[in-house]
């Protein structure tokens, strides 16, 4: 314990200008959410405090940052619809958070070890990708569509890329050159004046991208006011006069909804979406760690369980583990999870006591910081790094990324898996048999799992083998081999005699696979017919 709080005292050089960071990156992002969602505006700083501080707290991952996910943004908005009352909608979230306790408890996380390498990181560059696309048109200051949004479909029939052209008919010069600027002195910080100086690496960029944008704006505000970005293109957070109005932003749950069908159908779908977005999010976050360390499944989704159910209980925001803050988080270098703690304080702090100074901030700064960080998970590097590894690396990459993109984030990774399940079997299927032939002698080799699969090649090979031939078929490698492949090699072993041909099976020392011994000792025919297996 003592050596824990030591760690973490040692990292606050790292984690507080990291909390900073993804502060700045969650503060737009909590309020779009909530706004696409047609929750309440502070519903969505709500969970974003929850996510940070209560989360941040229980969660066994140190770079992990969660809070309100756009990925969940339709089912939100289809269950307050549904439920008419967004009170109702808040037990929804708190019975959600109860069923991620129980997930918790049944060991359920194991399901995030089954997605492959290839498709995480295809998932992390489309996410990079995502954030690009959709904040281009913020960054021109084009800020009609809500910040946080990550499905390819838009309202309207519009879709990612003709919301990009669209833009371009909405172009402000101010937010433009804001939104450029931004850019420009986090690749200039980066790539040179933290090279130069120490001091460099203690400042983030991002808040100086901010306090440049909003000294841009607010000398615009004096000196020509025509030219000033106006509020809708900047922060929005809601404004309290009082202790008792900012109390009034929370919400409570109604408990005489519990008889409803339709509250319990809501908490399972988000229980179950939510527990996959995290555990995919972690395997993500795990991935992006620099120290490779692994987070405990299981007390994960009990800590979003937790999470959610305080969020419910308070108002807020369903919750998820989010990668865009993650990756913002372990790019600032962040090393603990001091960090996702002082970025939920920060949220709650500054919402309660300087709202007004937030919302001076201008989106297209916002959208430079977010464009940047996308950059970072999606640089042309990484898809070098998967070519070079071949089609069986590359092609779920790419899939998934492409699945991402023109659906959304769950859809994207079931079609990633799938595909990359189908490569693992062609690869298991293509290296599990083994022919090599010199003249007439012939070897077969079975190798690892021999499933029916392999069955029309092991008998497609075994059947050109010519008369007066040798075949050694040596099965000593093999872990497993089908009930079906074994008919096949014996029924081979029973008429190769017809064709002259000599076999001889070396079998393994340690394993059974289930053949006949009559058959290997020559008693063929009448074995096979009276013993079938």
């Amino acid at each position: 314990m003592v050596k824990k709080a030591k760690n973490y005292f040692s990292s606050l050089g790292n984690d507080i200008p990291s909390a900073l960071v993804v502060f700045l990156v969650a503060l737009p992002l909590c309020l779009g959410i909530a706004l696409a969602s047609g929750a309440p505006p502070f519903s969505g700083l709500i969970a974003g405090i929850v996510g940070g501080i209560v989360i941040g707290a229980l969660s066994g991952s140190q770079l992990s940052v969660s809070g309100p996910a756009a990925g969940l943004t339709a089912i939100v908005a289809a269950a307050i619809l549904k439920l008419q009352v967004y009170e109702a909608f808040l037990l929804a979230v708190v019975l959600a958070g109860a069923l991620q306790l129980i997930f918790g408890f049944l060991k359920a996380g194991v399901v995030g070890d089954y997605v492959p390498g290839s498709v995480i990181k295809g998932m992390l560059a489309a996410i990079g990708l995502i954030l690009i696309l959709k904040q281009l048109p913020h960054l021109v200051g084009y800020d009609a569509d809500f910040e946080g949004n990550e499905a390819f479909a838009g309202k309207g029939g519009e879709n990612t890329f003709t919301g990009i052209f669209h833009s371009l008919n909405y172009v402000l010069p101010v937010a433009m050159a804001i939104g450029v600027i931004s850019i420009l002195i986090q690749v200039l910080w980066e790539k040179v004046l933290v090279k130069k100086a120490k001091i460099f690496k203690l400042i983030p960029s991002p808040f100086v991208v901010v306090l440049v944008a909003v000294g841009i704006n607010e000398y615009l505000i004096s000196s020509n006011p025509g030219t000033a970005l106006k509020s809708s293109h900047l922060v929005n957070i809601p404004v309290a006069t009082s202790v008792e109005g900012f109390l009034s932003f929370f919400s409570f749950p109604d408990f005489s909804h519990l008889t409803n069908m339709a509250v319990w159908t809501t908490a399972l779908t988000l229980a179950i979406v939510a527990s996959l977005e995290t555990l995919l999010n972690i395997e993500a976050a795990d991935e992006l760690d620099p120290y490779q360390r692994v987070t405990p499944t299981n007390r994960e989704l009990k800590a979003q369980g937790a999470g959610n159910l305080i969020s419910g209980l308070i108002g807020g925001l369903p919750i998820t583990s989010v990668i865009v803050r993650t990756s913002a988080n372990v790019n600032s270098g962040a090393k603990t999870k001091i960090s996702a703690i002082t970025h939920g304080m920060l949220l709650l702090l500054c919402a309660a006591l300087i709202p007004g100074l937030l919302n001076k901030i201008p989106l297209s700064a916002l959208a430079g910081i977010l464009i940047f960080t996308g950059y970072k998970l999606a640089k042309p590097s990484l898809f070098k790094e998967f070519y070079k590894k071949g089609w069986n690396q590359f092609a779920p990459f790419v899939i998934t990324i492409a699945a991402i993109l023109l659906t959304d984030l769950l859809i994207g990774i079931m079609i990633g898996i799938a595909v990359g399940l189908f490569f693992v079997l062609r690869s298991n299927f293509k290296t599990a048999v083994h022919v090599v032939s010199d003249g007439n002698r012939h070897l077969v080799r079975l190798r690892k799992d021999v499933s029916f699969l392999n069955k029309p090649i092991i008998k497609q090979r075994l059947e050109a083998i010519p008369e007066d031939g040798y075949v050694l078929i040596d099965i000593s490698s093999a872990d497993f081999i089908d009930a079906d492949v074994v008919d096949i090699i014996e029924d081979f072993m029973i008429h190769a005699p017809l064709k002259n041909i000599k076999v001889e099976l070396k079998k393994s020392l340690y394993r059974e696979h289930g053949f006949n011994e009559a058959i290997l000792n020559g008693e063929m025919v009448m074995a096979k017919k009276s013993d079938p297996h």
